[in-house]
């Protein structure tokens, strides 16, 4: 049979045969596959999976990261259910669905057949490794430059394919959604006052208003989708620059390319904290390799790495490592088998077209305030509705007919709704978008850079975080002697004593890292190397001191069995064939190096080197030892402990039974060799970085797997700890609690009940024994620093932060550092960090680490001028267009400011003046005001709506009404009086007036209170710049805060505002008039009166912060 298989840019045909063999047109090459008939059981088992989809985070869920955590089965008999792919072989597997199982079963997709052949049909998991080398033409030395270049140019990229977004729910949602809806409404409305109502005299007002409010919703879509469109390829754009990278084996040699330029038949070393670049066949594991595949799954074990087939369906044998999965322990070396569209995580982002994107913390409070608008929108409409209806048609019926009922209602809805803000909003957030990008901060989405302006908690990981990660050996330490590192050097070259020889011989086999190929000619100090920063500061000191020992130790001491460092245990081990010279064949040399307060506790022996041999561990010497790792420590020295001893194994290389023996006996009876002191200097910004999110209001916290007095080094080198007195302990906290409370206790501790928590420094181990009353105290510390942590500890930390209103940022660049990145509020991961800390990460810096201060100051950035934008439009934008609309329908004054005018404001004069304030810089307050309260500061408050409607909005409202009586004074006789309860007595014979000359002079009059707004808006940008600085300390004409769009802005609404009541065409359709020149005039000096007023409020609130004008102020 044959069966074709649709994929992105080409088919794919599977041709299952009697003997079950297939091509697939990927390699170039003959792929065996397993055909499988499919009966009606068969078919039925082979059930959907669950859809694991993506959530975008809000602040305040008790879930964090920007991905939603999974719920995981504690069962590890539980088939593996893959995003849309899940395949189970047998109906025993079945298991029982929980509801929300059957909830996100019934939202997805059927798979197609297709696909379930597919991925039914491969074996390359069955395949023995030899089958591979012949089926893949590759070879143990991996492929070549010239042929991976070919197969490169034949087969394509290793990318993910792209998912065509749903363009027509997305054109849909930009033209109904938000206040598009509502307008819609006025836009059928317009169009029914025009005919059939208007018949038989229709009016081109009402039908220029209909054309005119549907540009207006055409301008917010096209806006809408310019500004996703825009704001998606900056992302794009930015997240493309971080380097994703694999190691393969070409021509033998270790070497780094583009993980997109993987090749079938590539041959790939995996190690801890790698993301796996492609779907790959395992032909080699270190024994305790495990992968997370819970970003396919949403199973959160992980799961052993090993060569054998576990499984007969290819997507759940655990000798295949799936693209996108994290390498959590140990390492690997796998054969490339998929790559690109054709791997599992590529059909996967085929089939998964229908992931909902969740909206973003900014476009939530939109929302909030479109729904507050709405509501009120339509209430006021059907207040108007239903006076007319039981009020105005009875009691005053020549007033107002059914098409000036239905123009005054939706100019109602015109007047409330401020139709330019959503332009604005989607301009500023391209802008902070573009921002972003030019300071090399790479968020996974806008929400990240906005939750960063509410962190208050900055919890930091120390090594490559806070430290540069470059590190060097300078202190080498026995009980009895110790080094710098270039004297010992110089005594191993010239009077090589045995502990010396001992250690140099450890820190050489013993050790993951190896020299980079392209740099081996270097001198060694130059040298870049593959491998943790750790391990490539011992290598170059073994190499540095006899070069070429390297190789040749390794070749006499061959290494048969390992155990790579993670951060779980602290060490790592490797078990050496020894050379026949030594003596016995069968005794093997077993080496460890890591923490010494993992190993010391293992070791009964250590090396001496003033008696130049092997005495027991007495406590003598563990206090000797112990008080020079404190001595380094303090000095900010990272302490590594070397230990080795003699050990002949029973079981058989290369079993399972072999690692578990070496594990179970051989770590005991160790002879302690040494020490290494490790240097790892502090980033150069790493101290005015801690001082500014200071400033910002955030807390600073160091979270490190190093020792406590190591990081507590550090933390005062960088200003985490700031005063001269020691830290509290654990031990103070018991106190506290009331273990040892008594009064002796506590004066002997130095403590007082009137007890200051400023600076603490806490272990893991200790924080194992804390209750939720210690976790009250701890978080109220303003320094901490939690050393010896484990990855849970970490994250317990975060939890127990976040449990009380904290809204916390973890930096990390390690694999034990994920955990707590996914858990965080904001996950925050330099480029150079691990691939799973960039994967568990919502923001990834690129540059320094300052750049995490420009984040935050950003996220406050683009709270601070979207709340101007808005406190700008909604004076003149809604409030002072709501009042004339009442005062016509409750009070009979000729309506003071038509229908046309109303969006001409919002979309026009007011929206080019307000997108200056987009270009704004930030106050000089911004980075030392205290966090936002998400949950409280909401961006439109209610001190926004005192402000604009009851301060600013009263002031234009008053102002603009008087211009427009008075004009009818001075030019029509009218006083204000008369004007009121004037109803349906508007008309001819009114002052002795016809009616045309009475439409003549509200048509006027209408322009004057246009004129009036527009100019009174200028002093009212001029204001609403800053929140609290006087004009006079940041005008926009200095450089500090000069801001030249500002100017144009009010040039070119002046311009808008000419055009419409000037010209004779715009004034034939949607009767304006010419407006008088002293009314061009007058407004000014009231525009400069509400910049002064609100100069005044200013002073108010800088002389008394704590008065209520300082309360009520924005």
């Amino acid at each position: 049979m044959r069966r074709t298989m649709s994929g992105d840019n080409a088919d794919m045909e599977v041709e299952a045969t009697e003997k079950g063999r297939g091509q697939s047109e990927q390699f170039g090459v003959s792929i065996s596959q397993r055909a499988i008939s499919f009966g009606p059981d068969e078919r039925d088992s082979a059930r959907p999976g669950r859809v694991m989809t993506r959530v975008r985070r809000s602040i305040s869920r008790s879930r964090s990261r920007s991905q939603t955590r999974i719920t995981r089965s504690a069962s590890n008999n539980v088939p593996i259910e893959f995003h849309r792919m899940s395949f189970q072989i047998g109906e025993s597997e079945a298991r029982v669905k929980s509801d929300e199982d059957l909830k996100n079963a019934s939202e997805k997709k059927k798979e197609t057949p297709e696909d379930v052949l597919y991925f039914e049909n491969l074996d390359f998991h069955k395949q023995t490794v030899d089958d591979l080398w012949s089926l893949l033409q590759s070879n143990p030395q991996g492929l070549s430059d010239t042929e991976s270049t070919e197969r490169l140019a034949r087969n394509g990229k290793n990318v993910l394919p792209h998912v065509k977004p749903n363009y027509l729910f997305k054109v849909l949602k930009y033209i109904f959604g938000g206040f598009c809806s509502v307008l819609w409404i006025g836009v059928i409305i317009f169009f029914i006052c025009w005919r059939p109502l208007g018949d038989p005299d229709p009016q081109a007002y009402n039908l220029g208003l209909a054309i005119l409010v549907l540009i207006v919703i055409f301008l917010q879509a096209g806006f809408s989708a310019f500004q996703d469109w825009s704001t998606a390829r900056t992302m794009k754009a930015i997240l493309d620059m971080v380097p994703t990278e694999a190691t393969v084996l070409r021509s033998g040699e270790p070497t780094r390319i583009p993980s997109t330029d993987l090749v079938t038949g590539d041959v790939v070393k995996l190690s801890m904290g790698n993301k796996v670049p492609a779907d790959l066949r395992l032909i080699a594991t270190s024994g305790d390799t495990r992968f997370d595949r819970s970003m396919l799954t949403g199973e959160a074990e992980e799961i052993d790495g090993t060569t054998d087939m576990t499984d007969n369906n290819f997507l759940e044998s655990r000798n295949v490592a799936l693209m996108g999965t994290m390498v959590t322990n140990g390492s690997a070396m796998g054969i490339v088998v998929l790559t690109g569209k054709h791997s599992v995580m590529g059909h996967i982002t085929v089939s998964s077209t229908d992931i909902k994107e969740e909206p973003t913390l900014i476009q939530k409070e939109i929302t909030r305030f479109v729904k507050i608008i709405v509501c009120l929108t339509v209430f006021l409409a059907a207040l108007l509705l239903f006076s007319w209806v039981g009020w105005l048609r009875v009691k005053h019926f020549g007033f107002m007919n059914v098409v000036a009922m239905l123009n005054d209602v939706m100019g109602c809805v015109v007047a409330f709704i401020p139709e330019g803000m959503p332009v604005g909003v989607a301009l500023t957030l391209m802008k902070i978008a573009s921002r972003m990008k030019k300071n090399n901060i790479l968020p996974k989405g806008l929400s990240t850079v906005e939750t960063l302006g509410c962190v208050n908690v900055i919890c930091s990981d120390k090594t490559g975080t806070l430290t540069e990660n470059r590190m060097s050996v300078i202190t080498t330490t026995f009980a009895d002697k110790t080094f710098t590192s270039q004297e010992s050097m110089t005594a191993i070259r010239e009077q090589p004593a045995e502990p010396l020889v001992h250690l140099h011989r450890a820190a050489a086999l013993c050790n993951d890292a190896v020299f980079d190929p392209s740099t081996i000619q270097k001198p060694v100090n130059e040298r870049k190397f593959l491998g943790n920063p750790t391990d490539g500061a011992v290598l170059q000191f073994a190499e540095e001191v006899h070069p070429g020992y390297l190789q040749s130790t390794s070749e006499s001491y061959q290494r048969v069995f390992s155990i790579p460092f993670n951060s779980k245990n602290k060490w790592m081990l490797t078990l050496h064939k020894t050379p026949i010279t030594e003596g016995n064949p069968d005794e093997h040399l077993l080496l460890m190096k890591g923490a010494s307060d993992i190993l010391m506790p293992l070791c009964t022996s250590y090396w001496s080197f003033a008696d130049n041999a092997v005495r027991p561990l007495t406590s003598e010497a563990i206090n000797q030892l112990t008080a020079v790792q404190e001595r380094m420590s303090r000095a900010a020295q990272r302490v590594i402990l070397l230990c080795e001893r003699s050990y002949t194994p029973t079981e058989t290389l290369g079993t399972a039974a072999f690692g578990e023996e070496v594990q179970a006996k051989g770590l005991a009876d160790l002879t302690l060799v040494g020490m290494f002191g490790i240097i790892d200097p502090p980033r150069k910004e790493a101290a005015a970085t801690v001082a500014a999110c200071r400033r910002a209001g955030a807390r600073f916290f160091m979270v490190t797997g190093d020792l406590g007095l190591t990081g507590a080094a550090i933390a005062r080198e960088i200003g985490i700890f700031t005063g001269t007195a020691e830290p509290d302990t654990f031990e103070t906290i018991m106190a506290r609690r009331g273990i040892n409370n008594s009064r002796s206790t506590l004066d002997s501790m130095g403590l007082e009940l009137g007890w200051s928590q400023t600076s603490l420094l806490l272990e893991g181990p200790s924080i194992n024994k804390l209750i939720d009353e210690d976790w009250d105290v701890i978080c109220g510390y303003q320094e901490i620093v939690f050393g010896r942590t484990m990855p849970d500890q970490k994250l317990r930390i975060v939890n127990e932060l976040r449990a009380r209103d904290n809204v916390v940022a973890v930096t990390g660049d390690g694999v034990n550092d994920a955990p707590a990145l996914r858990a965080a509020d904001v996950g925050v991961a330099v480029v150079s960090g691990s691939d799973v800390a960039l994967e568990a990460a919502d923001l990834i810096l690129m540059d320094k680490f300052d750049s995490i201060v420009e984040a935050i100051r950003l996220g406050r950035l683009v709270f601070q001028n979207l709340q101007k934008v808005i406190s700008y439009l909604l004076p003149a934008g809604s409030w002072s267009e709501i009042w004339p609309v009442l005062l016509n329908v409750f009070f009979g004054v000729p309506l003071p400011l038509s229908s046309f005018l109303m969006i001409i404001i919002c979309v026009f004069t007011d929206l080019l003046c307000s997108l200056s304030l987009i270009w704004e810089k930030e106050e000089f307050d911004l980075m030392t005001l205290p966090p936002r309260n998400h949950k409280k500061d909401h961006l439109i408050n209610l001190k926004v709506y005192i402000q604009s409607y009851l301060f600013m909005g009263v002031m234009q409202t008053v102002s603009a009404h008087s211009m427009y009586f008075l004009y009818y004074w001075k030019y029509a006789g009218i006083p204000a009086s008369a004007m009121f309860f004037a109803f349906e007595k508007y008309s001819d014979g009114f002052y002795g007036y016809t009616q045309d000359e009475l439409t003549h002079f509200n048509t006027v009059g209408q322009g004057v209170y246009f004129v009036c707004l527009l100019i009174m808006q200028w002093g009212n940008i001029l204001s609403v710049r800053n929140k609290r600085l006087s004009i006079l300390q940041a005008d926009p004409i200095r450089k500090q805060r000069r801001n030249a769009w500002l100017l144009g802005g009010m040039l070119l609404s002046l311009g808008i505002g000419i055009f419409v009541t000037e010209l004779p065409g715009v004034q034939h359709i949607f009767g304006t008039a010419s407006v008088p020149i002293e009314f061009w005039l007058l407004p000014l000096p009231l525009a400069l009166g509400v910049l002064c007023m609100d100069e005044l409020r200013k002073l108010t609130v800088r002389v008394w912060p704590k008065g209520i004008t300082a309360r009520l102020a924005w």
